[in-house]
This record gives C-alpha cells, structure tokens and sequence, in this order.
C-alpha cells in the first residue's frame, strides 16, 4: 500500500486494524486532507476503486475529482500514476501534495536527467504515493518498462474528455491511453473529467477501453457561481467597472479570443488600476511561466488569457471568471467558468456577448479545416452556446441540461433569475430586416452586413447608402421604431435563431431556408428584450468574498491570517493555498482555535499541516 509520510505515518499494519478499506479511506482522509467526510459521490468512488474496479468519473471542476484517486492510491498497495496533460503545473500539484506529507514526484521534459533519475529510482524502490505523468513520455516504450519494474496501484486519466476528438481539449496523445488496459489488465483504471456530453461520454469509453468501468456522474450544479451574460458595449470599460464593482482586489481570469486582444486588455487593465498580466501560447516560454507562477502565488492577480491557460488550475481562491468574447461550445464554457470559487465560496461566471461574436464565430466555421461533417459538428456546439446566451429562462438550468441533469425551478443565482428579461413578438422587426436583406439580394444581387442593413432600415443617408441608391429602397426608414442597439439584438437572435446566415470573408448576411418561413408563412418570431441592469454596488472595505459571511469582528483576524499564510508562501516557495485555502482561513478566524487540537477540528488541517503550521497559526491568533 502506500505509505503516507505524515506523523503517524500510515503502515500495513495500521490498516489492518480497521474494518475495512472504506474505513482506511476514511483514515486517510482524515489524517492526511483533514475532512470529516466524503463529498457526494466521493466515497463511492473511492470504495470501487480502492476494491481494484475501473471507473469513468463526470465530476464538475471543484468537486474533488483529485481525492477520487488520491485516497485510493494512499491506501492500495503501490505507486498511483496520473497521467496529466498538464507538465507547466506538475510541480505546483506535487508541492501541494507535498505539503500534506504524501510523496509525490513528477516525469516530464522539463526535468534534467539526474532529477528524471532520482524520481524513477524512487517509484522502482516503492518510495512514492503517486507519479505524474503527461501521455506523451506514457507512450515510450523506456516509460513502459519503468512501470514495469515497479508495482503501480492505479492508473488515473486527468482530463480524460481530451481523448474525444470532438471535444474542446482535443490531445491526439490521448489516444494511445488504452494500451493502459492491454499492458497492465489487473491495476484498475479511474478517467475524469468535469465536462463530458454523453456523446463525449461514450467516445471516452471506446477510445480508453473502459466498456466495464462503473460511471459515476455527479451534481454538475456550482451553486456558488454566480452566472451573469451581458449586451456587449464596449468590453474593456464594461469589465473595468465589473472588477472595480464586485472584485476588487480578487484574483480572476479573462477570456479572450485572441492574443492581441489579450494583451491589450492586460494592458487596459493595467494602466486602470487592476494587476494584470497577460497569458498567450505567442509570448516566449520563460514569460507565460513567470505569468502562471505569479498567478498561483499572488492573491488579486488577474490574468487575461487565451483559452490555453486554465485547465488543471488548482488555484482555489479565484473569485470570478469573465469572457469578453463568446465561447465556441457549452463545454468549453462550463469548464473556463468552473475555474471560479473551486473553494465553495461566492464567484461570478461573467460574460459580454454582442452581434460581431456571432458573425466572427460563423465565419470561424466556415472557413474552418475538416469535411463538412466536422463543420456540422462545429455548427451544433456553437447553436447551443448562443441558446445559452439568448434563453429567457433560468441559465442555470439551460447550462445544466445540457449536460444531461434536469432541474427544475429558478435557481435564483443567475441573472435571467435575478433580474428575469421579457419576451417580446419581434416578427414584425424580423420580417423588416429579413426584407431588406431579400430586396438587396434577390433584387440587386447585393449582400451586405449588419451595419448597413441596419443604417437602410434606421433611414440613415449616409454615403454608402446614396452610392448604392439605397435609399430608393421601399425598407428605406421602416425600422425608425428600433434604436440601433436594439436592431442589432434583433440581427443577433436572428442569427441564433438560424432565421439568417453569415457569408464569406466580410460576414455578409444572407437568407436561410427557414427565413421564408416568417416572411411568407406566418412564423412568429419571439425575441429576447434585455432588462436594465444596475451596476453593483462595491463591496465595503471589508475584504475579500472569503470574508464575507464573517463577523465584522472576525474579519480583521481573517486578514491577519492571510498576510501571515502570503509570507509563509513566499518564505517555502509555493502558492499560497498550498499552505491553507480562503476557506480553511476563514473557519479558524471564526473558531479562534485556542491550541493544537482545536485547530486540528478545522476542515481542511491534516495531521502534516496542522505538525508544519499550526505553531504559526496559533502564533497569529495570540498577536490580534
């Protein structure tokens, strides 16, 4: 079994003295993560896997999914292996352990031989709890024959919806995982993932051989996530205000379609007061690493970042996630925003969406490689992010549909439920608009894109419009009674709703086949009017979101605690919640431990943490 090099340290015949296996979970869980329970479907999980099954794992992101196969390769016999894509945060997920007394070591590129070495002497002599692989050195037939020569209690497939080629994080390296089962058919298999459609489900049950593996597919719902989707105006100042109103000071990501966009963000952000950085597969290797590194060790840092940063972030303490730019799929964006609150406590899912987002992503499409079945494919994920962004009903529940899991009710943390937006007949409007783009097409064999379409019908005499003599056209002025903010809803939902289509390279409107169904066959047309909404008001000096069910009076201990866990940190060269996380903070400023064994009460202080810290704990709770 493994050994856990905590005090105490765990040994075979101190398992042998529980009950059962379940009950030496419990004992690691307790002992070696400080929880008093499993979470959900975490000991199930764990009891299956620890009995030597297989299992496929649909867990969100901040559900535990790592306990899922850190306790069981804690209590079998063996090394645990994990195969992770993820080599630039090996070293933070390894320090993490590290600091719980597990003994964990990692195998990728950017180790020199004599530390690959040192940690492939330790997994062959027993002396590691778990192994961190990236899929691509698994493949070698040299890795092979290490595991070979030592004994491995589980393999783990982090991230296992990479192995789906119509997934978001499609990793080709993934594919060869099922030569796991057809090498080492008796050490049990656990894939997980936090984003998984059935479809995606059923590829990563092909492709890894798991066709006897258990599934245990968890509540998706982050409850503590606050999702919000806005009219886009203007990203950059919309975001400025978001963070100067509700997240001041608080460490979040942005996502943003491209690099230049990236950085000028950052640099937005920056020169306005907010600590950012940017991150980007175009910056230098030495950069994106300083950038990541700052990110997971600072508190209240932002980084504004393509969709390659973020998957396999520990980080729990990151208070919101925004996207300035619309999302290619549902699960794309269930897991970026799964990036938020991974502690449990109040964040904010927050994203701006405008027409150009539409027009740009179906112009992606189109000139997208692959055959059209692929195209197809790209066309369906897209139809459901913009359902998701368009629906009048609870967001929640559309986000969690989509996954499979109803629910049913207002979920009363998102905005179509806080601040429920009308539906409105928008046939008219539509059949206005669909018009236009019919007289310039099928009359002129014209096609133009929104702007001027909308500037046709608003009755604007610009010169565009007199050099093509559009103003001679029997739509010219019908849409006076729509400002240009609303027409440009209207051509958004529109494209949405598949009533129209974009075209080539300048994002031309044109007509569908199903455009002629409101134009001559009495389709209604129902449209999504955006209620007003009220900027939030700041939060008070009082801190961070952490802190924000305390006592007023505990506040101030909270915050003597956190300076004392960042200068921890920095002193042992880890991220701070290496050390403890917000939560765990927050419960011991509102217990006030008065020794070891009181703060030894505290979720989230293990036996390790409570031997390293709790003197120092203990210490800063006398001085306040």
């Amino acid at each position: 079994m493994g050994r856990v090099t905590a005090p105490e340290a765990f040994s075979p015949e101190g398992i042998a003295d529980t009950d059962s296996e379940s009950g030496a979970a419990q004992q690691v869980l307790h002992r070696v993560f400080g929880y008093d329970s499993f979470r959900g479907e975490q000991g199930a999980i764990v009891d299956h896997v620890v009995a030597g099954g297989d299992a496929l794992v649909l867990m969100p992101t901040g559900g535990g999914k790592s306990l899922c196969y850190q306790v069981p390769a804690l209590v079998r016999r063996g090394v645990g292996v994990v195969v992770s894509p993820l080599i630039a945060l090996m070293q933070d997920q390894v320090d993490a352990l590290s600091a719980l007394g597990v003994r964990a070591g990692f195998l990728n590129s950017t180790q020199f031989p004599d530390e690959r070495r040192t940690v492939e002497a330790q997994f062959v002599a027993g002396e590691l709890d778990l192994l961190y692989l990236a899929p691509e050195r698994l493949r070698s037939e040299a890795t092979m024959q290490l595991l070979d020569r030592g004994t491995v209690s589980l393999f783990a497939i982090d991230e296992a919806h990479c192995v789906s080629q119509w997934g978001h994080d499609f990793r080709p390296d993934y594919l060869a995982l099922s030569v796991l089962h057809e090498r080492w058919p008796q050490v049990p298999r656990i894939a997980l993932t936090a984003t998984a459609t059935e479809k995606t489900r059923e590829e990563i049950v092909q492709r890894l051989d798991l066709g006897g593996a258990r599934r245990f597919v968890a509540d998706f719902d982050r409850s503590n996530i606050q999702y919000r989707i806005e009219p886009k105006n203007r990203a950059d100042r919309q975001l400025l205000e978001f963070i100067r109103a509700e997240h001041p000071g608080d460490a979040g990501i942005v996502y943003c379609l491209s690099r230049n966009s990236v950085e000028k963000t950052a640099a937005f952000l920056t020169e306005n007061g907010v600590s950012a950085v940017p991150y980007h597969a175009g910056l230098d290797n030495r950069t994106r690493a300083q950038n990541q590194a700052r990110f997971l060790r600072e508190d209240g840092l932002v980084v504004v970042a393509t969709i390659a940063f973020g998957m396999g972030i520990d980080k729990p303490d990151v208070r919101f996630v925004a996207h300035l730019d619309l999302p290619k799929s549902v699960e794309g964006y269930y897991q970026e925003t799964g990036r938020a609150g991974r502690d449990g406590l109040p964040s904010t899912a927050w994203m701006v969406y405008g027409l150009n987002d539409v027009v740009q992503q179906r112009k992606m499409i189109d000139s997208s490689e692959g055959d059209a079945a692929h195209r197809r494919q790209l066309q369906l994920h897209l139809d459901a992010m913009l359902a998701l962004c368009e629906t009048v009903s609870c967001r929640r529940a559309r986000l969690l549909a989509y996954f499979g899991q109803n629910t049913t009710g207002s979920c009363g943390n998102c905005d179509t439920c806080l601040t429920p937006p009308e539906s409105w007949d928008g046939t008219v409007a539509a059949q206005k608009l669909l018009s236009t783009v019919l007289r310039l097409e099928r009359e002129r064999g014209q096609r133009f894109g929104a702007g001027h379409l909308i500037d046709i019908l608003l009755g604007k005499s610009n010169p565009k419009i007199v050099q093509h003599a559009h103003h001679e056209l029997t739509v010219f002025g019908v849409g006076a009674d729509l400002r240009d903010t609303e027409w440009r809803g209207v051509v958004r939902q529109l494209l949405a709703q598949g009533l129209l289509a974009v075209r080539g390279e300048y994002g031309v409107l044109t007509l569908t086949e199903a455009s002629d169904e409101v134009l001559f066959g009495g389709r209604e047309v129902r449209l999504r009017r955006e209620p007003e909404r009220a900027v939030k008001q700041a939060r008070s000096a009082r801190g961070p979101k952490a802190a924000a069910d305390l006592a007023p009076a505990d506040v101030a201990i909270f915050e003597k605690l956190r300076e004392w866990r960042a200068a921890t940190a920095k002193e042992q060269g880890v991220p701070a919640y290496v050390v403890f996380h917000d939560a765990a903070l927050r419960d011991i400023a509102a217990l006030k431990p008065r020794d070891l064994t009181e703060l030894g009460t505290v979720s989230g202080v293990g036996e390790n943490k409570l031997a390293r810290y709790g003197e120092g704990v203990l210490a800063t709770l006398a001085e306040v």
